[in-house]
């Protein structure tokens, strides 16, 4: 280029750089340069406004970081700063009070939030709602969750979230468990048991508020992200580490899934092939650690369904920090969890009614201790195949699918006793409800207890029907976004329905039973085909 042209390039993009953008957010004025990003970059690492989530890191599929723009939700991750000069911006923290300790007591008194690192989002998302068309609308469950299509919740299994938004829209908002009557630390001890780690109940954790560790992490922190390459990447700021790791957003492949293991020869009288499936816990994997100190842990509040207990992300930042003398923070994207972070070892078997059989499943530390639990007669064959990695401390691994084989040989295919001696029940009714009983002990809180029940069984019935991770011959995973692991919707959730069966004996994890009693009594409703996932729906 000569020299002059070069001269007037810079001269037309210097003034770009000076450019300041003026907008508001949570009734404050705020000034951030031209080129800051997106919107969740602004609010996250410009402002330390931490309310809006970053689950997909930015695909704008999760919906965690849905923000209020002049009243309407917005997707902050994919709306790019520079479109809201000018406007009023509305995290959860920014509604008005009451509106907002409204919304969180109808939340926790449903039991719709659980790690609560999604819900700011779907607040926003509903309060935005009910700004355009009334709290009337709130009621509707077929309108709610068509609104709740731009979001993703592991947790809670939808319908309690449904529950919320109909109370907040009656004015009735203590109406199904109001907190004045509960014991919210045995609602935390409650929550422990189910998530595997310790759990907080409250208001503030339906406003995003219960302390996870990227919320945390000091300004200033050198940010440190895998660079693709089985190395890591640094910057001052996670956009500048994310460049110089090269990232590029995650797709969907057009890769077709299917189960990675053969059966094993014989003349079965029940088979089963799984396929790879995504934990798909919406908080990514995030540590900080100063010198000589110890890393913030990325169980934050919940237990991610088994697939943080491995996590890396606490030695880096350990590491890190010791060598470079100064704080850091270490952020997994979405498409680093899928590809780093373990999964369920898929598994093929085949089974006799007397219990004898032979399951071929993925080379897992303690994967054929955890199935004898519950097949003491099965022989365990250990397989290597290449793929992400696994664990046998993902919910309910290994046993869940063996005691769904079993109970498949009696009349109650929806019964399962789990290895703690938790008790469930499934049915899936004609109209496509599922029933279920459980019994678990001093329920504790029985809105807690209920609303990890009603999860596990939107996991169970996703699981069976709908959820599928391809990975081709080499073991490289090819579905990088958080809408290609099958998960159902709201809108694809039918209505579940918990019995809790109380009891003073002591209280022992209900929902891990409560997962693979649904995932038995949707087989047989489906007529026990041979692969997971069926492909499917209830309906059909």
């Amino acid at each position: 280029m000569p020299p002059a042209h070069a001269a007037a390039v810079r001269a037309s993009v210097e003034p770009l750089r000076e450019l300041i953008l003026r907008f508001v957010v949570d009734g404050q004025p705020v000034e951030v340069p031209y080129a800051a990003g997106s919107l969740l970059e602004v609010l996250r690492e410009h402002l330390r406004v931490t309310a809006p989530k970053d689950g997909c890191s930015p695909q704008g599929q999760c919906g965690c970081c849905t923000v209020l723009v002049d009243g309407q939700p917005r997707v902050a991750c994919v709306t790019p700063a520079r479109r809201v000069a000018g406007r009023d911006i509305r995290t959860v923290d920014g509604l008005e009070s009451e509106v907002r300790e409204s919304w969180a007591s109808a939340f926790t008194n449903s039991g719709a939030s659980q790690c609560g690192f999604c819900t700011p989002g779907i607040i926003c998302r509903l309060e935005g709602l009910r700004r355009r068309d009334g709290e009337q609308v709130l009621g509707d469950p077929v309108v709610v969750g068509r609104a709740l299509q731009a979001h993703l919740c592991r947790c809670t299994g939808w319908r309690t979230i449904l529950e919320a938004a109909a109370a907040f829209g009656r004015g009735d908002l203590d109406g199904l468990r109001p907190l004045a009557v509960r014991d919210l630390t045995a609602a935390a001890r409650r929550a422990e048991i189910e998530g595997g780690t310790p759990q907080k109940v409250g208001p503030d954790v339906a406003l995003g508020r219960a302390g996870f560790a990227d919320d945390m992490a000091p300004p200033g922190a050198l940010v440190v992200v895998p660079d693709g390459r089985g190395g890591w990447a640094a910057g001052e700021t996670l956009q500048q580490a994310r460049v110089a790791a090269g990232k590029v957003p995650g797709r969907r492949t057009s890769v077709a899934g299917w189960p990675p293991i053969d059966l094993p020869d014989g003349d079965w009288a029940r088979v089963l092939r799984t396929s790879w499936v995504e934990p798909a816990y919406l908080e990514t994997d995030a540590s900080w650690c100063e010198p000589g100190g110890e890393p913030a842990s990325p169980l934050a509040n919940g237990g991610a369904f088994g697939g943080k207990l491995d996590s890396i992300v606490t030695e880096v930042a350990r590491d890190f920090a010791d060598r470079l003398g100064r704080a850091v923070r270490v952020v997994l994207s979405r498409e680093d969890v899928v590809r780093l972070g373990p999964k369920r070892p898929p598994m093929a078997a085949g089974l006799q009614p007397d219990g004898t059989g032979v399951v071929r499943v993925a080379r897992t530390p303690g994967i054929t201790e955890v199935i004898a639990q519950v097949a003491p007669k099965v022989r365990v064959e250990e397989v290597t195949i290449p793929g992400p990695p696994t664990s046998s401390r993902i919910r309910a691994a290994g046993w869940a699918e063996l005691a769904v084989l079993l109970a498949s040989f009696t009349d109650r295919p929806g019964h399962i006793v789990a290895p703690n001696g938790a008790e469930a029940e499934a049915i899936v009714r004609s109209d496509s409800t599922i029933a279920v009983s459980v019994r678990c002990g001093d329920p504790l809180d029985e809105v807690v207890l209920r609303s990890y029940c009603i999860g596990a069984a939107h996991m169970a019935l996703s699981w069976v029907t709908s959820e599928q991770l391809a990975v081709d011959a080499d073991g490289l995973v090819h579905d990088l976004t958080i809408r290609s692991f099958g998960v159902l919707r709201a809108v694809d959730t039918p209505a579940i329905e918990v019995h809790i069966e109380s009891s003073d004996a002591e209280p022992i994890n209900g929902s891990d039973a409560v997962f693979a009693a649904v995932a038995g009594a949707v087989w047989a409703y489906q007529g026990f085909p041979a692969s997971w996932p069926t492909g499917r729906s209830l309906s059909a």
